[in-house]
């Protein structure tokens, strides 16, 4: 789809007036887990693990109140990833100044994890920038898609951190579309995050060009057979969560993450590389099975090859996280 974007036409700019001093929202947008094993690119879960922003429109300035993962780490101007999203969603409506602000954040969800941070800010920007917005100018559905998918490169995280569950992404038409999927009630997801960071772009890079046909056509099927198993199947979590295209190429980033998938796999749990990694995530197939999980990551990260990174010990952050069902959130402050 083609966006409204008018700074290079002759169309006037919008004042930031339009938006009134002391006007404030609250995002609340969820966690995405990518790929989830054969769904590389396509399939994301969204996850009930939350970064919070509040922000305000004040006189003039940029300020900022960081707090949470990341905090001493992100910058505090408008090459923030929230601001630069603000930016991106006001532009398309043709208000090309930005306005004073106040950012109030609170950071849970890691970054460089594999747990989609970037999409997450992508997504809390473009939401808070719509929703401080008068009613008749902001952006609908599609274009907040179009948007933050743009951003992003893809929409397999920001995806489900827009509209929560399991979602299947596709481009078509030099746009972009999903759709939302219901996850069953006894996938239950389990999170390790190690203290150790695998930047996008490194793991990115380890993928060939080109695959073997064989391997692509397994691939194929094993995501197609999960789509069912999270929603319907919980009993194929196993087998739907094979992967031939990406999680091998990357493991040599990763070896302590991809040496427990393959132990956990091997004891017969559904896990998976979390996105572009190092974070694992496991699927476990009922509240039974969740604390079994528990038990194997709590032995396993204690073993050789699992312990340390390049020499160095790891230490593994352990979460049970549900899927979250709603999606971004917006209140509007009083």
């Amino acid at each position: 789809m083609n966006l409204p974007i008018i700074d290079d036409s002759n169309e006037p700019a919008l004042s930031p007036d339009v938006i009134p001093v002391g006007c404030a929202v609250t995002v609340r947008v969820p966690a995405s887990s990518a790929n989830l094993g054969p769904g590389y690119d396509s399939l994301g879960l969204a996850l009930a693990h939350y970064d919070d922003l509040t922000v305000t429109r004040t006189e003039s300035g940029l300020t900022f109140e960081v707090t949470g993962e990341g905090a001493d780490q992100v910058p505090q101007d408008a090459s923030h990833q929230v601001v630069k999203a603000m930016q991106t969603a006001w532009k398309a409506v043709g208000l090309l100044e930005l306005p004073g602000l106040h950012i109030k954040a609170h950071n849970r969800i890691p970054h460089s994890r594999g747990m989609g941070s970037s999409a997450s800010a992508i997504v809390a920007g473009v939401t808070a920038a719509n929703g401080l917005l008068p009613e008749e100018l902001r952006l609908d559905d599609d274009a907040v898609l179009q948007i933050c998918s743009g951003m992003e490169g893809h929409p397999d995280n920001v995806a489900p951190s827009l509209y929560g569950q399991l979602v299947v992404s596709y481009g078509e038409d030099g746009g972009w579309h999903c759709l939302p999927i219901a996850a069953h009630e006894r996938v239950l997801p389990v999170v390790a995050i190690p203290d150790y960071e695998v930047p996008t772009k490194i793991a990115r890079g380890l993928i060939p060009e080109t695959v073997p046909h064989r391997e692509a056509a397994i691939n194929s099927g094993r995501a197609a057979l999960l789509t069912q198993a999270i929603s319907t199947y919980p009993d194929f979590l196993l087998p739907a969560t094979s992967d031939l295209l990406h999680q091998p190429y990357r493991a040599v980033a990763m070896k302590p993450s991809a040496a427990l998938v393959s132990a956990l796999r091997g004891q017969g749990y559904a896990a998976v590389i979390s996105g572009a990694g190092p974070t694992v995530m496991v699927l476990a197939n009922g509240k039974e099975e969740r604390v079994s999980v528990l038990d194997a990551i709590e032995r396993l990260t204690g073993t050789p090859g699992i312990s340390k990174y390049e020499s160095s010990p790891i230490s593994w952050r352990v979460l049970p996280v549900d899927i979250d069902t709603e999606g971004v959130m917006l209140t509007h402050e009083e």
